[in-house]
């Protein structure tokens, strides 16, 4: 089978606007196990939304742009429903800006013969294809903007808003995140932003200016400025998409704000969606009752939903948009806030 043959039929994103989930997670809170969990995790993300000093931080892990995932969180972007977007580099990078470059994910197979896909330049992600060429269009994009960029130490946010801006300056990218999130002030992290297409970007960067001013990351600063909005924040609410780092490094978030000023509080509201079991001790499947022996999440508003996000995730957003949850929330801007205050 031919390349154009295998590159064929486009991954589609999921539109919450088109279909209403109301009456489906209104049925499933009557029922048990994961139904019973989404909607009382729908109705904790509801509750967010209409807390007018909660500030909402939605983390993302895993493969979700591009299996069909990308509208939903442009949406709640567009739709003033996150405030913060704190991310995988795979999700932001190699998915998202990805596709603002122009080009596309494909349904593929799982059961394709890896070799073949290797020779024709075709990268697997369990059933979804990618084209590895236009994935070091990606790669070298990120250079360019790196380039273009001054001198100096940057947080992952600081280096995701150019990257937001090259989009808005090209005209490129209308259904993007990160020119959705760039122009509606709402910051992105990725505290493992070498871990991505960003890293061959960068590396490339940094190997071919050698003696000339380079662009470094500092993980560090994102914590921090993470750690600005939180203490400026008196409610926050995660809505966490698998787990990782993303989860860890939001969740953490509380404990440094506790150690800069005592008595900070806890995440108010917590809701996660992950197939991870807590039985290995891993941190993915870690539970949020966990969390509060920690002191990062409070009691009471919190929601393990155990399910693979293409499935729960849509029906979540779309039943807190159909809500009117949270409608006429102000952008708070934090973009603009950490401009203001990065000390």
């Amino acid at each position: 089978m031919g390349e154009k043959e295998l590159l064929k039929k486009e991954v589609k994103h999921f539109d919450i606007k088109k279909i209403n989930s109301i009456p489906l997670v209104e049925e499933y809170a009557d029922m048990s196990f994961q139904a019973r969990n989404l909607a009382r995790g729908s109705r904790i993300y509801e509750a967010m939304l209409n807390d007018k000093d909660c500030a909402v931080i939605l983390c993302l892990a895993g493969s979700l742009f591009s299996a069909g995932l990308k509208k939903v969180v442009y949406d709640l972007v567009r739709e003033g429903m996150v405030d913060v977007i704190v991310s995988t580099g795979a999700v932001i990078v190699d998915q998202d800006f990805f596709e603002a470059l122009g080009f596309k994910h494909y349904a593929g197979c799982i059961y394709a013969d890896d070799g073949e896909l290797m020779e024709k330049r075709i990268d697997r992600i369990y059933d979804t294809y990618i084209n590895e060429d236009e994935l070091r269009i990606c790669d070298e994009t990120v250079r360019k903007v790196a380039d273009a960029m001054e001198e100096g130490v940057y947080s992952s946010r600081e280096f995701i808003k150019s990257m937001g801006e090259y989009l808005k300056d090209n005209n490129i990218g209308e259904d993007s995140v990160i020119r959705a999130a760039y122009e509606k002030g709402v910051p992105i992290f990725v505290p493992a932003f070498s871990d991505c297409s960003a890293g061959f970007g960068l590396v490339e960067h940094q190997y071919k200016r050698k003696d000339k001013g380079k662009v470094a990351i500092d993980s560090v600063k994102d914590f921090l400025e993470l750690t600005r909005i939180k203490l400026v924040c008196a409610h926050t609410g995660l809505l966490m998409i698998g787990g990782g780092v993303p989860k860890n490094f939001a969740q953490d978030i509380t404990v440094s704000a506790d150690i800069l000023q005592p008595g900070a509080d806890m995440h108010k509201y917590a809701v996660q969606i992950t197939v991870a079991d807590e039985r290995d001790g891993g941190l993915s499947g870690s539970t949020l009752k966990e969390a509060h022996s920690w002191g990062k999440v409070d009691e009471g508003m919190e929601q393990m939903i155990y399910s693979e996000a293409t499935l729960t995730f849509p029906l979540l957003a779309s039943y807190a948009y159909h809500r009117g949850a949270g409608k006429g929330r102000k952008d708070r801007n934090f973009n603009l806030f950490l401009e203001e205050n990065n000390e």
